[in-house]
């Protein structure tokens, strides 16, 4: 998954942001300013930045002038701001940015807006290595390998059940606690597996506050570790 640095002096947002991201399987790293962001950009060269606009020493607007200005500006730049014009993402726009973000942003938006950024990335000044696959590429590598040392008399991976299924069979001549939580374990289970391990998007699925399907996990012994390192792929 791509690294990803977010610049907003608000620690709500970074925070929010930060959250969503890992979740996602992203790598994060954190600015509240514009010395920071230029620090950070020299050191861990992010495959996108999340750059908001107003902040309090040096806006989010001259940055990227000068990232554009100084042959910095490879990779693409996302804009945020909770004050925006028409005229405001115009000139973002301009200037380099690939997308401009009102807040307060929603999820749908936020990911929609990451996914095709990553997807386009900002043209670099020099030929560089080449971008990494999207994750649908690499899970069908994996899927060809995996195809590829299998026995030669098992039954082709197509035709495996991979994960937890959508139809089960579930034992009712037991005390119905012990029903219902054999049944819920599998309900989140399956959205998880379907999910990559995302519990941002599987909160959303299930109708649950992210906080509370951790408590519920937890109480009915679903192993989130597995899930993460299935979402990490």
């Amino acid at each position: 998954m791509a690294t990803i640095l977010v610049v907003d002096d608000e620690l709500g947002i970074r925070a929010l942001l930060s959250e969503i991201l890992t979740d996602e399987g992203h790598s994060v790293e954190l600015a509240e300013n514009a010395a920071q962001a230029r620090a950070c950009r020299e050191r861990v060269r992010p495959d996108l930045v999340l750059l908001d606009i107003w902040m309090p020493d040096v806006d989010g607007i001259t940055l990227l002038k000068e990232w554009g200005a100084t042959s910095l500006l490879t990779m693409p730049v996302i804009m945020m701001s909770g004050h925006g014009t028409i005229d405001t993402a115009v000139e973002a726009t301009k200037v380099g940015a690939v997308a401009f973000l009102e807040k307060p942003i929603t999820l749908q938006k936020l990911l929609r807006a990451v996914e095709q950024a990553l997807a386009k990335p900002a043209p670099r000044p020099q030929p560089g290595p080449a971008s990494p696959q999207p994750l649908t590429t690499r899970l069908d590598g994996l899927v060809t390998i995996e195809s590829a040392l299998a026995p030669a008399n098992s039954l082709p991976l197509s035709t495996l059940p991979i994960g937890p299924q959508s139809e089960q069979v579930f034992e009712l001549d037991r005390p119905l606690r012990e029903a219902r939580d054999a049944f819920e374990k599998s309900y989140f289970e399956f959205h998880l597996s379907k999910e990559n391990g995302s519990m941002t998007r599987v909160a959303e699925k299930t109708g649950l506050e992210r906080t509370h399907l951790y408590r519920k996990l937890k109480q009915l012994g679903v192993d989130l570790s597995r899930n993460k390192r299935s979402g990490g792929l």
